[in-house]
């Protein structure tokens, strides 16, 4: 049985990467994910705001967490103080260094993917795989045992305040932002990591039959 190298387990790093950025990104630009939470979490209800004026206001916020978006966040509807809107841009710039991450990974696999093709080994797909689906078991393992705990957790990572503390007397927009949706975004990331590793598994068991049968035909 051929062990691990660690030039496997860097690729598998690499392919980790640019799946959790992909899944990031494709996580905050899937409204139809939060447009089904609007009724599946009954957030009309509960923020007392119409299904239409909410759809309005999320679709501001994500068309500013776009890399292509200049300016100013501002809601058309709801106020914002002056810590949330810091909160926003720190968020903004995280998301910004996904896509940087998702660039830079897909440039160094792509390159990674063209030498082993010409030297022809394949071995580092298995290794790979198991290594793309270390993080998201681990994240799993978490939301199942406290998922609130984890969130918290999370922003005191990434941010350096309380900004994301809202208050919703001053920033009525945090009562359309449930965690629960958040759960639902986080389900949606660690299925694309997850279909990631499968993929690499798969592929690693199409080039190993394809061996095996090259080498008794030999």
């Amino acid at each position: 049985m051929r062990k691990f190298k660690l030039t496997d387990i860097g690729i598998g790093l690499l392919f980790a990467l640019f799946f959790i950025s992909a899944g990031v990104i494709l996580a905050v630009n899937f409204r139809p994910l939060y447009y089904f939470d609007i009724k599946h979490l009954d957030i009309e209800k509960t923020s007392g705001i119409e299904a239409s004026v909410i759809k309005e206001n999320y679709d501001v916020l994500i068309d500013y967490n776009s890399p292509f978006y200049k300016g100013e966040l501002k809601f058309p509807t709801l106020p914002s103080s002056a810590p949330a809107l810091e909160h926003f841009r720190e968020v903004k710039n995280i998301f910004i260094a996904f896509y940087y991450i998702l660039a830079v990974t897909a440039l160094l696999l792509l390159v990674t993917i063209l030498y082993k093709r010409k030297v022809r080994d394949y071995r580092y797909l298995l290794p790979s795989s198991v290594t793309v689906v270390v993080l998201p078991l681990l994240v799993a393992l978490a939301c199942a045992i406290n998922f609130d705990k984890l969130f918290v957790v999370l922003h005191k990572i990434f941010f350096r305040n309380n900004y994301w503390l809202f208050d919703p007397a001053t920033d009525p927009i945090i009562n359309l932002l449930p965690d629960t949706f958040f759960m639902h975004c986080l389900f949606l990331i660690l299925g694309i990591i997850l279909l990631g590793s499968l993929g690499l598994f798969l592929f690693s068991r199409v080039v190993r039959k394809g061996n095996d049968k090259f080498r008794s035909l030999s």
